[in-house]
Order: C-alpha cells, then structure tokens, then sequence
C-alpha cells in the first residue's frame, strides 16, 4: 500500500512538474515524418509554407528553407495568418533571428516534406506585444511544412 501510495505521489508531482512549464517551452509534434541525410541546420535559408503569419524578412545567406504554414490562436482556434492561402511558402534563414524565437529554435534537424506543429507560448512568439491579429500574451500553434533548402540539392538529401 505504502508503494502504491508513493508511486501515485510521485506521478502527481511529475505531473505538477510538467504542467508548471508548459508555457516555458515550445512544444513540437512531428505529425509527417521524413528520413533524410541533409536535415536543416543554422544558417540554412527555408521557405516554410504552412504557416499563415508572415514571420521574417527576407533571408540572406548560405541556404534558404522554403516552409509552408498556418498559424492559429490556441485561444479559440482562430486563423490569423497562412502561406498556404498565398500560394507561397515563407523563406528565411534558421538560427539568424528572422522570426520569431519559437519557429528558429523548432525548425532544424528537419526532412524536406517533414510536418510538424510548433505550439508556441508567448515568450517565444511574440510576448505581451499584440502583432497585426494577434492579441498580446497569444500562444500560437503552427502547422509547418519544410518545402525546400535553398543551395542543397535532390542529391544531397
């Protein structure tokens, strides 16, 4: 009884633990996964084109990712933003503070063709600052979608 007792405990404080910091850490769910030899690192230039909400300026430097992307209020779902509607995935460079710190610090070691949905708390997106439709304090969640490395070739992958 008393293991029993102390197991329970032990998992109800684990859980206490894990609830107390999900806001302090991006969480990612590969929901399409790809095997490959070239994965993005820093300093690649992508385009993603699943998320909805522009997110950089254009990239500069060595290899240039091409993502895909829609972005959602985890509040209620809300769309604020989508590449997919545009017809064009995002490009910038990984690691370089183009965009937010939540998408740089999520988005490398993936496959060309990888999806994953990147749910974001404030202090990686966009903190207590409203941006366009977004209200200030907003966690986001984003499907993305890793089209393309700029510079890497078919081959190298």
């Amino acid at each position: 009884m008393r293991f029993t007792t102390s197991v329970l405990t032990i998992c109800a404080f684990g859980a206490l633990l894990v609830g107390a910091t999900s806001d302090d850490q991006v969480q990612v769910e590969v929901t399409h996964k790809v095997d490959c030899d070239r994965k993005t690192q820093r300093g690649d230039q992508i385009d993603v084109s699943t998320i909805r909400y522009t997110l950089a300026l254009l990239p500069v430097g060595s290899n240039i990712f091409q993502v895909h992307y829609r972005g959602t209020l985890a509040s209620d779902g809300s769309e604020f933003d989508a590449s997919y509607n545009r017809g064009s995935p995002l490009t910038f460079t990984v690691g370089k503070g183009q965009v937010i710190k939540g998408w740089d610090d999520n988005l490398l070691d993936m496959c060309v063709g990888e999806k994953r949905r990147l749910t974001i708390p404030p202090k990686f997106g966009y903190g207590n600052q409203a941006m366009g439709p977004i209200p200030a304090g907003s966690t986001l969640i984003f499907e993305t979608e890793l089209m393309g490395i700029k510079g890497v070739t078919k081959d190298e992958l």
